[in-house]
């Protein structure tokens, strides 16, 4: 009876630790991914849409998650004149950047993470822009079960190379800061 005993809470445990697997798919629609790319003398922002997200949680700790983002998608929203909004955008989408004729996609990773204190846990996964990939570490805040992080990326280990003192001298008030960030914000389905 000992061992029957032993058996059926082996099994029931097993069975409860599977519940605690949750796998989370994120509504894109509602979601956001803002990006901020600043310079001297000032700064743009935008969008750029997620194709898909997914997070799995299990005994309070992010076990795995990816997401891909829609590079053909970025927007800016500080440009009200449409000119030079245009004009940006397609600088954006071009070689000179993020060459999303060649790289239309971009995507995250998760590798590692920690288990959540009380409501932040620190996440590392691998970022892939341009087809080059990158390991990064950020902060992930969980409200409920939307997902919140704010990222900040070195454009120059993807090889974006247009106003950077990374790959060019003498750039005075051309340049551009080689971080930019995203602000994302996950809302399940």
């Amino acid at each position: 009876m000992t061992k029957f005993k032993f058996i059926l809470s082996f099994l029931l445990g097993l069975f409860i630790f599977d519940i605690e697997a949750q796998e989370i798919n994120f509504n894109v629609e509602q979601s956001t991914v803002a990006w901020t790319g600043t310079k001297i003398g000032g700064q743009h922002q935008g969008f750029i849409k997620l194709k898909n997200a997914s997070l799995e949680i299990e005994n309070n700790q992010i076990i795995s998650g990816q997401m891909t983002i829609d590079m053909n998608s970025i927007s800016c929203t500080d440009l009200t004149n449409d000119t030079y909004n245009k004009k940006l955008v397609s600088h954006l989408k071009s070689d000179d950047f993020f060459g999303v004729k060649d790289y239309p996609e971009a995507s995250f990773k998760i590798t590692d993470a920690s288990e959540f204190n009380n409501t932040e846990a620190s996440v590392k996964g691998e970022i892939t822009i341009k087809g080059k990939t990158e390991i990064l570490t950020f902060t992930v805040k969980k409200n409920e079960n939307e997902y919140k992080a704010k990222i900040e990326i070195d454009r120059s280990k993807f090889n974006v190379r247009y106003g950077s003192t990374s790959f060019f001298e003498s750039l005075g008030d051309k340049a551009i800061d080689d971080i930019f960030t995203l602000d994302i914000n996950l809302k399940p389905k």
